[in-house]
C-alpha cells in the first residue's frame, strides 16, 4: 500500500460493496453512497494505484472443476545444498494444484494449500512433484474434511 494513502469512509462504504459483490456496476455503487459514477471510479482507481485493491478475478469452485480435495501441507526445507531457499519456492510454485504458499515460523519453512482430484492424486503430488525436491526434507499434510467459511477482512470505520 502506498505511504501515507487514507481510507475515509466513502472509501471504506465502497469497499464494502465491492467486497460483498464485485460485479455491483459502479453506478448502482454511486447511487447508494450518492455520489457520481466517475467519483467511484476516481476513488477505486485511487485504491488500485495505492495497493488497497488488487486484481479482479472470479473464483472457480473447485468441486465443480473435479478438485474434490483440498490440504495444507507443511513443508521442511533444509538447504544443506546449493539451493537456496529462493530456489525452492520456485520450484514449488510451479506446481499447478498449489494455489497458495505462505512463508511462515515455526517447524516448517513453508505452508500450502493444494487442491488434488482425490486422495490418490493428491499422494502422488506430494510423493512424485513435492518430496522429489532434494532440500524438502519432510512434509506434514492435513486433509480438509470441510471448508467452514471463507470471508474478506471487514474494513475497519
Amino acid at each position: 500500500m502506498a505511504k501515507n494513502f487514507h481510507l475515509d469512509s466513502l472509501d471504506k462504504k465502497i469497499l464494502g460493496f465491492l467486497t460483498s459483490d464485485a460485479r455491483m456496476p459502479f453506478l448502482e455503487i454511486a447511487r447508494k453512497c450518492d455520489v457520481s459514477g466517475a467519483a467511484i471510479h476516481q476513488r477505486v482507481q485511487k485504491m488500485i494505484d495505492a495497493g488497497v485493491i488488487s486484481g479482479t478475478q472470479f473464483n472457480i469452485s473447485p468441486k465443480a472443476v473435479g478438485y474434490n480435495t483440498c490440504a495444507f501441507i507443511g513443508i521442511q526445507v533444509n538447504l544443506t545444498t546449493s539451493a537456496t531457499h529462493e530456489e525452492v519456492f520456485q520450484r514449488i510454485k510451479k506446481i499447478p494444484e498449489i494455489v497458495e504458499c505462505h512463508h511462515i515460523t515455526g517447524k516448517y519453512s513453508l505452508l500450502i494449500k493444494i487442491f488434488a482430484h482425490n486422495n490418490e492424486h493428491l499422494k502422488k503430488i506430494i510423493v512424485e512433484d513435492i518430496q522429489s525436491i532434494l532440500e524438502i526434507v519432510n512434509t506434514e499434510t492435513f486433509i480438509s474434511l470441510e471448508e467452514g467459511f471463507f470471508r474478506q477482512l471487514p474494513v475497519m470505520e
